[in-house]
């Protein structure tokens, strides 16, 4: 489903980001400690002269140090202390003191000394720049390329899916122009694939609406205006009329014209119930292994007394779950079709095997031509040959097709085993959520 594809990129892309967190971070704590690790040729210098310093106050005694340091400050004109290790702090700076490494620390006045330790109790100190402002700059460096990372990354993720997104929205826009083709070309691989095929089969089912309130329009216009005509000529007829016998004859006539009106309303507000969205199921359990002989032998007699009318199931029909009132009007469609066309023999079966429900509907009658098996399924469409006396509206089958599909199920044409037509209506045992 759309929701479920869109929440499973969005968590794609949280990993994604969790993941080159990690992995930035990890690679920026190395650069830094590979930094910090390499001495720079300064402090290599500093060293040297430290441990120069060093080695010529281990040649004289403690209490001259002091003195020593004094002068060696005064001769070079750099600036030497000898301070207490009592006067350091910081654990970081005591611990690197201890190891044998250069300390860096500032004192009050902000200035930056660089530390060695003698022994435990003095620690000589040389003024100097610390190495911090260096690796200051180069943590920023490193953070900007590590957000310049991070921006790629989500760029790298999200610009395919702007990119498809603008295509949909293009798309939409022409379709909403009333041109009603939606050509939004988005790949399988895309983020909004399922979006995308969402707003198609939504753009198809408004095109197969609006197509089919154009027949609708079309053939009630034209289905309504040979009735009224016949009607308007028997009211002349009517006012003609020399006895009451004639006018009773138009009377009659008109009526029956009302009634033909009557049925093309009702079949006509039946089928368009079907075509609305809004429409939901009266969802039930329904006992298919009477019921179903039930309906036969009902359409049996209204239609065709003459004709062998045969209704079996198999496997569990017992609790079969649909709306009931449609598949009633389905199947009492398909009878009065199949009898209409007949000759001496219609059966319907259903079955329900893994998960199925399966109806099928035979007749011995001359069968349906394989290039209109698609297009009977449409509305106000009948192939009777010319001459033939009409009968119906043409909305059988289109109401068939409706109601299976309103279940999640599709219909289909075939050649029937007895000569004729077969009918296939099939739809899931458990209806999907709509």
């Amino acid at each position: 489903m759309p929701g479920e594809g869109m929440a499973r990129h969005f968590l794609g892309l949280y990993l994604l980001i969790v993941l080159t967190l990690a992995v930035v971070s990890w690679g920026q704590d190395k650069l830094l400690q590979t930094y910090i690790a390499q001495d720079s040729p300064d402090e290599r210098a500093l060293a040297v002269a430290l441990s120069a310093v060093e080695s010529e106050l281990q040649s004289v005694p403690m209490d001259e140090w002091k003195h020593l340091v004094a002068g060696i400050a005064a001769k070079t004109g750099g600036d030497l202390e000898l301070f207490a290790t009592t006067d350091i702090s910081g654990r970081k700076t005591l611990d690197k003191l201890q190891n044998g490494k250069i300390a860096y620390m500032q004192d009050a006045a902000g200035e930056a000394w660089a530390l060695k330790q003698l022994n435990k109790d003095y620690v000589l100190a040389f003024k100097s720049e610390a190495p911090d402002a260096r690796r200051g700059l180069l943590e920023w460096m490193i953070t900007v390329l590590f957000y310049a990372v991070m921006a790629l990354v989500i760029m790298i993720w999200i610009w395919p899916l702007t990119r498809d997104l603008r295509t949909l929205e293009k798309a939409a826009a022409h379709f909403g122009n009333k041109n009603w083709v939606f050509d939004a070309q988005i790949k399988p691989r895309s983020q909004i694939y399922a979006l995308s095929e969402t707003f198609r089969k939504m753009a198809v089912r408004i095109d197969g609406l609006i197509a089919s309130h154009k027949d609708m329009s079309n053939a009630v216009s034209h289905e309504i205006k040979t009735p009224l005509s016949r009607m308007q000529f028997e009211i002349e007829l009517a006012q003609q009329a020399q006895n009451v016998v004639d006018v009773r004859t138009s009377l009659r006539n008109i009526k029956t014209d009302i009634v033909a009106i009557n049925e093309l309303v009702s079949a006509t507000l039946g089928y368009a119930i079907l075509e609305r969205a809004d429409m939901s199921l009266n969802i039930g359990t329904h006992n298919f292994t009477t019921l179903l002989p039930a309906i036969a032998e009902y359409v049996r007699r209204d239609a065709r007394p003459d004709i062998r009318m045969c209704a079996e199931v198999h496997g569990d029909t017992d609790n079969v779950i649909c709306d009931v009132h449609l598949i009633e009007t389905m199947l009492k469609n398909l009878l009065y079709n199949a009898a209409r066309y007949a000759r001496c023999e219609v059966r319907v079966t259903f079955t329900v095997h893994e998960g199925v429900n399966q109806l099928l509907v035979d007749d011995d009658g001359p069968g349906i031509p394989q290039k209109d098996r698609q297009r009977v399924f449409n509305s106000f469409v009948q192939l009777e040959a010319p001459g033939d006396r009409k009968t119906g509206f043409g909305l059988g089958l289109a109401i068939v097709k409706r109601a299976i599909e309103w279940h999640g199920g599709d219909v289909s044409i075939e050649q029937s085993p007895l000569g004729g037509a077969r009918i296939s209506a099939v739809w899931p045992a458990i209806l999907p959520d709509r």
